[in-house]
């Protein structure tokens, strides 16, 4: 059994224990065992049918729809549980400090109980349907040293698109039309963008549409997905296009006083810091010192290499910023990096929130798409 299928029994199974305990205070008698009967069977079928298909490498197929309304009903009763265990400990102090004689009558059913599935499904249908494809814009200005007439100069990044159920061809033509609009210098992809075998090879096509969008072309670096669906295959894809993939070396922009790092990521956990490591040193090999230089990682852990080695910018993705937010934060910061701008020394490294995603569902943390433009330090 790997990690990750062990981290989503678990937390499937906390979250229906949660469930059975939280339902007690909504409702009671018969209703409260119809409630409690309903959703065990939503989680045993639904949930239990979309985590089968998810330990295969996140490999989520079926009807889109039936798929992002399991997830919007799971959600609906997560947010719920969270919701009603917070009413539950605020009234708990509440009576205490008031000194509020418990009603028994009361006792078990909250005020206006059912205010909280409905404040639920208001948030799960808007993260489920309307947030995951609301993407925004950020843009940040990176100093960096011995830039010279390349000062102001303009990139944008995309990653985690995740090109499948959730993510199509036509969205992501859609998404480039977006950038390309704005005439940044340079586009910037960190990995996991080609992650549906039907889909890959026009996905390329597109790509490779435009490359004369950006005055300095796309560069490409790769993510696990990618090597989960078929690396050579992908490989021989873009081969035939203009994007300029990055894979543990370095390459000097054209004409600029600028260079392009890339890393590859086969999420080779076993062995992924001597991996990280070996892949960095081979990356600076032929890079000469001194000079203006952006590193392309899909792991964020990748932003300390950069640091490391005196990079001005190191740009990642992999954590989808968690995919769950609160005031410009990450809910769930399980990565050393999670989300945002990361600054170690002179070297700035950015965490990208993704575009897409396998699980398709996002709450305050929206898909972005990332502006850097860089000033001389």
């Amino acid at each position: 059994m790997t990690w990750f299928t062990l981290i989503m029994i678990v937390m499937v199974v906390s979250v229906i224990a949660c469930l059975l305990f939280t339902t007690r205070y909504l409702f009671s008698g018969r209703s409260l065992r119809r409630v409690r009967i309903v959703m065990l069977l939503f989680d045993a079928i639904g949930m239990g049918w979309f985590i089968g298909r998810a330990i295969i490498y996140h490999l989520i197929s079926g009807p889109s729809l039936i798929i992002e309304t399991v997830i919007v009903g799971f959600m609906m009763q997560i947010i719920c549980t969270a919701v009603v265990l917070v009413a539950v400990i605020v009234r708990f102090f509440w009576r205490r400090m008031m000194a509020v004689p418990v009603d028994e009558s009361r006792r078990r059913l909250l005020r206006h109980a059912a205010v909280y599935p409905a404040v639920a499904a208001g948030l799960s249908i808007y993260g489920g349907f309307w947030e995951r494809k609301a993407t925004v814009e950020r843009n940040f200005t990176i100093p960096a040293k011995g830039l010279g007439a390349e000062e102001g100069y303009r990139l944008a990044q995309i990653s985690d698109v995740h090109l499948g159920n959730f993510f199509s061809v036509a969205e992501l033509d859609s998404l480039l039309r977006r950038i390309a609009a704005r005439k940044p210098d340079m586009l910037t992809v960190t990995g996991d963008l080609f992650d549906d075998v039907t889909q890959n090879e026009e996905a390329a096509r597109i790509l490779d549409r435009y490359a004369d969008a950006f005055p300095d072309g796309i560069w490409f670096a790769f993510g696990n997905h990618e090597h989960f669906r078929g690396i050579d295959t992908i490989r021989k894809y873009l081969a035939k296009t203009r994007i300029n993939v990055l894979i543990n070396e370095s390459r000097k922009v054209p004409g600029k006083n600028l260079y392009m790092l890339g890393v590859d990521y086969p999420m080779d956990r076993p062995h992924f810091e001597a991996q990280r490591k070996n892949y960095m040193q081979q990356a600076i090999e032929n890079l000469p010192e001194n000079v203006p230089s952006i590193l392309l990682a899909h792991h964020p852990e990748c932003i300390d290499d950069g640091a490391a080695h005196s990079i001005a910018l190191t740009l990642t993705g992999h954590t989808h910023g968690s995919q769950f937010g609160i005031l410009g934060q990450p809910l769930f910061p399980v990565f050393k990096y999670t989300r945002g701008l990361v600054k170690l020394g002179d070297s700035y490294g950015y965490v990208h929130s993704g575009n897409g995603s396998w699980f398709p569902f996002r709450l305050g943390c929206p898909p972005e798409i990332a502006y850097f433009t860089l000033t001389n330090a």
